[in-house]
């Protein structure tokens, strides 16, 4: 009870300690969240990398434009119909453009595919002691302590030469599905009663079909599935050097510490709900929606359910429509665009077009709902987001809720990879170090005998 009664003390005191007021922030212009009056983010440095636009100023003015997303300058959406008509995968690709900054010809991307392909195996004693001796509930927390452990196998961990970054990257980007997949075959057997399958990564498949082999197994999957997640592993893949994973990222590598240890920190960044999880929100509130909305087509009755969630009165009781808006996209998110395109087609081989038809009602009604429920004058330009239609394309495959976070760790490490290298080749050797005001009053120290 003594111990019981200290601990409440503490909270207080602790919670008592942190308080800034508010007015403080003005008064000395601080950009909380890094973003600026207009919401718009804080230049703090440049790349060559990738780039977000969902705005432009005029006269000052934030100007809502459609969604443009740039990797080494090539608009996403030419990238992804590029492969895809081509009839063929195209996360190897990005990772060879992210990385070099040019797109391999034909004979460097199958060289440059085998090259990964050669890397995925993880040694039979790493599996044993690293992933399936040691519990683990949560596959990104498996992936991060894997991540770490992956140092000690690595003779030159510390060596930020180069040629050593790229040969480290193009490990940990071959070596992530594996990991996950066997992470999750862990999980799956400690704690659901499942049959344990370590099924060997094969050099013959794409990415996500050998991530797909890994976690289901032979003929368990379709070629409209593997291009779905191929398509999921393209689109995650980089989103500029502002996503806090990224800038994470940055951040840790700038003061030169080992690439494992960034990594681990960026899977943390992305293991935050406010960050890596919005997929699987967006599922379990659509999951929802069609419990309580006995029309799916019947647009009343759903627009109704829509204010129920704002007025917090359904789902999770947070007033969130989740997967509706974005930090920088306005009038659209081009990765949603090309995820909903091939959706529609998962839905019909699925049998779920009626439930695809529901998430594009709701789409579609959203923004009006939010203006009925809260003004013109306070509604933003909105859209969905990629994760709107991520967590159901997910579903309609098959994969598990567990790994729906650690599928964009397994995409967003290319990005990861090319950011760590540009900050530690070209960023002029600066650690990241920002400025936060200290507003706590100067006082003296009392003697432990006055004190209350």
């Amino acid at each position: 009870m003594k111990n019981n009664h200290l601990l409440s003390k503490l909270e207080k005191s602790v919670e008592e300690s942190c308080r800034i007021d508010n007015d403080l922030f003005d008064k000395y212009d601080v950009k909380r969240g890094l973003r600026n009056s207009d919401r718009t983010g804080v230049l703090v440095g440049l790349t060559n990398i990738g780039d977000v636009v969902g705005y432009e100023k005029e006269n000052g003015k934030v100007k809502a434009i459609p969604g443009i997303l740039l990797y080494r300058g090539i608009d996403i959406e030419s990238i992804a119909h590029g492969f895809q008509n081509d009839n063929r995968h195209g996360f190897e690709e990005t990772v060879y453009l992210l990385l070099t900054g040019s797109l391999p010809g034909k004979a460097e991307l199958e060289e440059f595919s085998s090259m990964l392909a050669v890397r995925r195996g993880l040694p039979d004693h790493f599996i044993k002691d690293m992933i399936l001796s040691m519990k683990g509930k949560d596959v990104l927390n498996m992936l991060a302590r894997s991540v770490l452990g992956l140092y000690t196998l690595d003779e030159k961990a510390d060596d930020i030469s180069l040629n050593n970054m790229i040969d480290q990257s193009l490990n940990l980007i071959a070596k992530f599905p594996s990991i996950i997949a066997y992470s999750y075959q862990a999980l799956r057997h400690l704690y659901h009663g499942k049959t344990l399958s370590i099924r060997h990564p094969r050099a013959n498949l794409s990415t996500a079909e050998n991530f797909l082999h890994l976690i289901k197994g032979d003929g368990s999957y379709t070629r409209l599935q593997t291009d779905l997640v191929d398509l999921s592993l393209v689109l995650h893949a980089e989103h500029g050097g502002g996503n806090n994973s990224t800038f994470t990222m940055r951040v840790t590598s700038s003061t030169e510490t080992d690439i494992y240890s960034a990594v681990t920190s960026a899977i943390g960044s992305l293991k935050g709900p406010l960050h890596g999880g919005a997929n699987l929100r967006v599922l379990t509130m659509m999951e929802d929606i069609k419990r309580n909305v006995r029309d799916w087509k019947d647009e009343g009755e759903v627009a109704d359910y829509l204010i129920k969630i704002l007025r917090k009165e359904a789902n999770d009781h947070t007033g969130i429509i989740y997967g509706i808006g974005h930090a920088v996209y306005t009038i659209s998110d081009p990765r949603a665009i090309l995820l909903k395109e091939k959706a529609a087609e998962l839905a019909r081989e699925s049998g779920r077009t009626d439930e695809f038809e529901l998430y594009a009602l709701v789409e579609r009604l959203t923004p009006e709902v939010l203006r009925q429920f809260k003004g013109d004058r306070f509604v933003k330009v909105v859209c969905i987001n990629v994760d709107f239609y991520s967590g159901f394309v997910y579903s309609c495959i098959g994969i598990p809720k567990e790994l729906y976070t650690p599928l964009f760790a397994m995409a967003r490490i290319a990005g990861w990879c090319a950011h760590r290298i540009e900050e530690l080749t070209f960023q002029a050797k600066r650690i990241i170090r920002p400025a936060f005001k200290n507003v706590c009053e100067t006082r003296g120290y009392s003697p432990i005998d006055t004190r209350g």
